[in-house]
């Protein structure tokens, strides 16, 4: 279901339609505020020129956030990986201690 959620960003309203509810919209619009007001507080841009600022912004965040995730993946996979590894070399040493202890 779509919800319609109007948010103020630099100071314009905008409805926004999403199927996410009414609070994660909310907040993704005051981060988009808080790039905005954080960029025209120091110069004189124009509404328009802060915006893409703010996107450009939002973007470079996502982008290394989403490379952090690749690696963190990237890090849990090799380590389950050595886990198994470690579990199968375990399962030979109590095989090998095993038959040892036969032999007697």
């Amino acid at each position: 279901m779509k919800n319609k959620v109007v948010v103020t960003i630099g100071g314009k309203d905008y409805t926004m339609v999403a199927v996410e509810d009414e609070e994660y919209v909310r907040r993704c619009a005051a981060l988009v505020d808080q790039q905005i007001q954080q960029i025209t507080q120091d110069s004189r841009l124009s509404q328009t020129d802060a915006a893409v600022l703010a996107a450009m912004n939002v973007a470079d965040q996502f982008l290394k956030e989403q490379e952090a995730s690749e690696n963190l993946r990237r890090q849990v996979k090799e380590n389950l990986e050595e886990a198994s590894a470690l579990k199968l070399e375990l399962s030979e040493a109590k095989r090998e201690i095993f038959k040892l202890s036969t032999r007697k």
